[in-house]
């Protein structure tokens, strides 16, 4: 017979879903319908009169040419930021979980940085990497390269991928400790007693149990690259140098705050959800067949 646990005030169950419900509404849900109702509309110069124009926002947004250059340096960003950053957050995590004197105090010292907000991190990376003043850019022009990434569309590029790598790596190197301290210490000694050498034991048996985490973290950072990246832009670079940074997430806030174009900001933050959502989508459709849970 199965037990169902029960309350006695049968209000109470929605008392304690409303806070998070309210909290839906206000924050996602209402801003989200509203994204949608200024993405089919035009206002005039002063923001006092709004006209319904269908969906003339797109037309005019899909026909862009810089649009298609800001989409295209988004994914490509988002790959580096992804691959790259679970890459070395994965070798971190297994070079920590091999350490056996000091471990606590190595594995706090690599958390930190997710503590750090993304316009933090990029003020500090653009402080580091400061043609002017910049400790990294002095060595640099020590060892004869010649940096300055406020002009070098390259060097800009390079630099808001390392700060975003650098904020998101603490994340990635948590949930892949976690991963690899469940993985039973019995498969590992088994396939070393059959000859086994460290680098295969990875790849036969942690890495294929490590599935589920990795197929998890790919999902969170590809959001992240694609929403919460922002900061970093904002902070380093601005989108520049001659918009070579501005990927899709800033080029919402620079048409619809600088430029004043609300309808076709707001045609950019569907375009955008939208792309996130079918990228999600595509991931747990052909992805998640290879994870073994």
């Amino acid at each position: 017979m199965e037990k169902r646990v029960t309350l006695g005030n049968p209000v109470l169950p929605y008392m304690l879903l409303a806070p998070q419900i309210i909290v839906t509404l206000v924050f996602f849900i209402w801003p989200a319908v509203q994204t949608v109702i200024y993405s089919t509309q035009v206002q005039d110069a002063f923001g006092t009169r709004t006209k319904f124009v269908w969906f003339e926002n797109f037309s005019r947004l899909l026909s862009d040419a810089n649009y298609y250059s800001s989409a295209q340096t988004t994914f490509f960003f988002a790959i580096l930021v992804t691959g790259v950053g679970m890459s070395f957050s994965l070798l971190l995590a297994v070079m920590a979980d091999r350490i056996i004197r000091g471990a606590s105090l190595y594995k706090t010292f690599l958390i930190w940085p997710y503590a750090v907000a993304p316009a933090v991190a990029g003020s500090l990376w653009a402080f580091l990497f400061s043609p002017s003043v910049g400790v990294a850019a002095y060595a640099l022009d020590k060892l004869g390269f010649n940096w300055n990434y406020l002009t070098n569309a390259n060097q800009a590029f390079f630099l808001i991928v390392l700060a975003a790598i650098w904020n998101q790596i603490s994340y990635n190197f948590l949930f892949f400790l976690a991963g690899l301290q469940s993985v039973p210490r019995s498969l590992i000694e088994a396939a070393a007693i059959d000859g086994a050498g460290p680098v295969r034991r990875f790849w036969t048996i942690i890495f294929p149990l490590l599935s589920p985490t990795t197929f998890f973290l790919m999902v969170v950072n590809i959001i992240a690259a694609f929403f919460n990246t922002f900061g970093t832009v904002a902070a380093i670079t601005q989108g520049g140098p001659a918009k070579a940074t501005e990927i899709l997430v800033y080029k919402v806030f620079n048409d619809g705050f600088r430029g004043q174009d609300v309808g076709g900001s707001a045609a950019q933050s569907v375009i955008l959800m939208t792309i996130v959502i079918l990228l999600t989508v595509i991931q747990f459709r052909f992805i998640e067949r290879k994870v073994h849970y």
